[in-house]
């Protein structure tokens, strides 16, 4: 499987980008697909993921009510919609999968558990 992010740029506090993450290749092992973002100067964190199947999403804390994660299964593509933007959410952003494993909820934020990468799209926030 290979995972390609896109969507990211600069834009001002307050407004809106759409990451998308199109996967290709045996995408039926997959199951779940996070969303991960690397600041300059800190270490990758947990965004958002949402399970293959449209089950369920999860959120970090800190994106709750701005950020929403969903899927296009017929296109193979995650998306990350971010509103609100905030100068704190510039980072280089990730989409991550599993393959051939399910990720248990109280394990989906882990990093260490997705072994599949996207290149990363970086986001600018300016304030």
């Amino acid at each position: 499987v290979q995972l390609q992010a896109s969507g990211g740029g600069l834009v001002q506090a307050g407004g809106s980008l759409r990451l998308s993450c199109a996967a290709s290749g045996r995408t039926s092992s997959m199951y779940v697909m996070g969303w991960f973002r690397q600041a300059p100067g800190k270490e990758r964190e947990f965004v958002a993921a949402i399970r293959w199947s449209g089950a369920s999403t999860h959120y970090a804390d800190s994106v709750k009510g701005r950020f929403t994660v969903s899927r296009d299964s017929a296109k193979n593509t995650v998306y990350l919609q971010m509103n609100n933007l905030k100068p704190e959410d510039t980072a280089v952003y990730y989409c991550a999968t599993r393959l051939g494993v399910r990720i248990i909820s109280s394990a989906i934020a882990n990093q260490r558990q997705y072994d599949t990468w996207g290149q990363g799209t970086l986001v600018t926030v300016s304030s």
